[in-house]
């Protein structure tokens, strides 16, 4: 009987070296695939989805290889997670001679100088040009928690501003802070308190039209953190600076800084949860700087360790430095080899200068979407 997962006529190894081409060999799903996905009914919990059913064997590039040998373009990129291509030459290679090294050691036990080095990236690519100091957890919602938890702990405060259509993760706290009812949060309450949701600057969807969108609705969120929930109160505001699950939408002009400026007035933190958008998707190394916004903290995660597990809160050394010794951290936060996936995926983005990369997908693909619309 032959192993599904050692299928013939596939690639043995995926990479950059894979073909780039989409080919179909068998139908959607191929008979392996559905022998895979007969093991999982059996195996895996029914509340982990799945999008496309076919069951990947290799990947590389833009290109996802199945079990069955079907060549498919990849536009799920591991949700936004391989933006240096699966499997990258670079990545590879550092995680090899990694874990050849040493797996685990716990960077609060033992430290070692990855971790450090991933921090300093971070310290230097993040906006801003001020001191900074950077803490390594393992998936984004950690990383949203841990900036929640270094907000309060900075301010003493404890409320928590979000927004319609927001993602922030799957966690107890991470679901009071995501707007979608369903499938993420429906039957998994009660929630955290003290999270308030304001709306978002929607231009498609402004009534007034998209013309004053950006300052009508930050006039409108200011009122309501002043008035209803009250800005002394407010730890934090957290926003993604272009919204992901909730639709994919780029606030209108002008209301991220200003929501900045009042968070600065008032003492609250400006929070830019930039796990989706962050590391070179937008144009720029992160999305918020596209208006020239500077957030007090900064979550990242997905890009930024070509597809190891590793997420980061990045921000001004006086307010990452506020919890005690001990209060932040965790068992794999930081592991060695997601770090030294971090540095080859960093150095990556950099030199081959991929938000230029990205700038002129943009310039393509906008013109013809435009004329779809």
């Amino acid at each position: 009987m032959t192993n599904p997962a050692n299928p013939p006529n596939v690639p043995a190894r995926g990479g950059p070296g894979l073909p780039q081409v989409r080919r179909l060999v068998t139908e959607i799903p191929g008979p392996r695939s559905r022998a895979l996905a007969a093991r999982r009914s059996a195996a895996v919990a029914r509340g982990v989805g799945e999008t496309l059913p076919v069951y990947v064997h290799a990947a590389g590039g833009g290109v996802v290889v199945d079990v069955d040998g079907n060549s498919l373009i990849d536009f799920g990129s591991g949700i936004a997670v391989v933006s240096v291509g699966n499997a990258a030459d670079g990545v590879v290679e550092a995680v090899r001679e990694q874990v050849g090294r040493f797996t685990h050691t716990c960077f609060m036990i033992t430290p070692y100088e990855g971790y450090v080095a991933v921090c300093e990236a971070l310290n230097r690519l993040t906006p801003g040009d001020h001191d900074k100091r950077t803490a390594l957890f393992n998936s984004g919602a950690e990383a949203v928690e841990n900036a929640v938890k270094i907000a309060r702990s900075a301010t003493g405060r404890s409320a928590i501003v979000v927004f319609e259509h927001a993602y922030h993760g799957r966690t107890n706290l991470t679901l009071a802070m995501t707007a979608k009812s369903t499938p993420y949060k429906a039957g998994f309450g009660p929630f955290a308190p003290e999270v308030y949701r304001v709306p978002l600057a929607y231009p498609y969807r402004w009534p007034t039209g998209r013309e004053h969108c950006g300052e009508q609705a930050a006039a409108r969120v200011i009122e309501l953190v002043r008035d209803e929930i009250g800005a002394g109160e407010v730890a934090a505001m957290v926003i993604e600076p272009i919204l992901g699950e909730g639709g994919f939408i780029v606030p209108g002009r002008g209301f991220l800084p200003r929501l900045a400026e009042f968070c600065a007035d008032a003492g609250i933190l400006f929070v830019a949860d930039e796990i989706q958008t962050g590391f070179a998707r937008t144009g720029q190394m992160f999305a918020c700087e596209d208006e020239g916004v500077v957030p007090d903290l900064i979550t990242t995660a997905k890009g930024i360790a070509g597809g190891m597990p590793l997420a980061a809160v990045t921000g001004r050394a006086e307010i990452m430095d506020a919890p005690q010794v001990g209060g932040l951290g965790g068992t794999y936060g930081g592991n060695p080899a997601a770090c030294a996936a971090a540095l080859a995926a960093i150095g990556f983005i950099e030199s081959a200068d991929l938000p230029a990369r990205a700038r002129g997908i943009g310039e393509l693909a906008l013109p013809r979407l435009r004329a779809l619309a």
